[in-house]
């Protein structure tokens, strides 16, 4: 079965695209390979991997743990490196807000519920959290709620409400849900398995401008514009992980607004941070900066279109996610539809063995449930998530191989 119809995609590859690929020495090197699982971690840029070595073997020091050379400025790389998020995320007011490193999102949004959502918190109050997200992002305010039970604090989690079939949050539902203890949302900014944008600013909208709203951003930091000067992202914590961000494993940032509340400050002594990864995502910042992200947001987003609206036409395959990006609405604009995440199950065959099929064919993608909460082996699907690296060519093959096997 081949599937027909024009394709919504430019016949040539711009040519910042080409360059850009090329700055990747591990895709290069490997042609026959496709790499489709950068949700899962992105591949890094030759600039960051030479940056790395240079600061290894030129200046390697703890930061602010000497006064000799090589440690003044591995703590003036740490300290710059902060104001560098800040200005990469477009933060409004960078002098009252803070960046704390972390070794990824995981640990960020566990640090932000530990030690300052746990004091924040009183008797009585409620807060709302994602049931159908990313396990980091619901695991941290169950431990929460846990750990304030024991010191006979009762506070009250509420499951933020989806809308059926869609993946998206229900604002509507959400706005009844707001009560007068309501003091934090947690949300997902795109969706890790159905890569919709979760529309933060409706979430705005419902809960009014008193509630703070933490943002897992693992999945849009690096791969869209992150403008936090933009009345519409409102949000008071920003967490996301360096190695998805081009940056090394082990490497991540919480921003905080400290708008509301107290100010966010990591509690206990901070040892040695790893200073290598700090350095590396100073310069993916730069490097994305340079590319620009909105040409890295369209250029995955149309791939990511290309891929549904093929994949839609073949009867086996069951896209997972919000059908209203899928071709039937075709005036649906292309900013609308999945934000380089494309996410499916093949009817008959498994998800875990077509996993395997893909990667004979040289197609390198994620098959089982993505660490998505209340999901187990029996709703694994296969996720294809894009970067700025992927190329017309690679998802045609790739919809060549699925069409096969239909």
């Amino acid at each position: 079965m081949s599937p027909a119809g024009p394709l919504p995609f430019p016949p040539e590859r711009p040519l910042w695209q080409q360059e850009a690929r090329e700055e990747f020495p591990i895709v290069t090197a490997h042609p026959e390979l496709a790499y489709l699982d950068s949700a899962a971690t992105s591949q890094k840029p030759r600039a960051v991997l030479e940056a790395v070595q240079t600061y290894l073997t030129t200046s390697n020091a703890n930061a602010g743990r000497g006064t000799y050379p090589w440690a003044n400025r591995t703590t003036e790389l740490v300290e710059s490196t902060r104001e560098r998020v800040k200005e990469f995320l477009h933060d409004p007011e960078p002098g009252r807000s803070g960046v704390h490193f972390t070794s990824g999102a995981t640990e960020g949004l566990r640090t932000v519920a530990r030690d300052w959502l746990v004091p924040y918190l009183r008797d009585g109050d409620e807060i709302l959290v994602p049931y159908a997200d990313h396990r980091a992002n619901l695991d941290p305010w169950l431990e929460a709620q846990r750990l304030l039970a024991e010191r006979g604090v009762q506070v009250r989690v509420q499951a933020l409400p989806y809308q059926a079939g869609s993946g998206d949050y229900d604002h509507v539902a959400l706005r009844q849900a707001v009560g007068p203890r309501t003091r934090f949302v947690a949300a997902t900014h795109v969706h890790h398995v159905y890569g919709g944008d979760m529309n933060v600013h409706r979430i705005r909208e419902a809960v009014g401008p008193d509630v703070a709203i933490c943002l897992d951003a693992a999945q849009s930091v690096g791969h869209l514009p992150v403008h936090l000067d933009d009345p519409s992202l409102d949000v008071d914590f920003v967490v996301f992980s360096g190695h998805k961000v081009m940056a090394l494993p082990g490497s991540g940032a919480i921003w905080a607004r400290n708008a509301r509340g107290p100010a966010f400050l990591p509690e206990g002594w901070q040892g040695t941070p790893n200073t290598a990864g700090i350095v590396s995502l100073r310069v993916a910042l730069d490097w994305l900066d340079a590319i620009g992200p909105e040409r890295v947001a369209h250029w995955t987003t149309m791939l990511s279109t290309r891929l549904t609206d093929r994949l839609g036409r073949l009867r086996p395959y069951e896209i997972v996610g919000c059908q209203a990006s899928l071709p039937a609405d075709s005036a649906l604009p292309a900013e609308q539809r999945r934000r380089g995440i494309v996410t499916f199950r093949h009817r008959d065959i498994p998800s875990d063995d077509l996993g395997f099929i893909l990667f004979s064919h040289g197609f390198m993608v994620r098959a089982d449930s993505m660490c998505q909460a209340g999901s187990d082996g029996r709703d694994a699907s296969v996720r294809v998530s894009l970067h700025v690296y992927n190329t017309v060519e690679e998802i045609d093959r790739l919809l060549a191989v699925l069409a096969s096997l239909a």
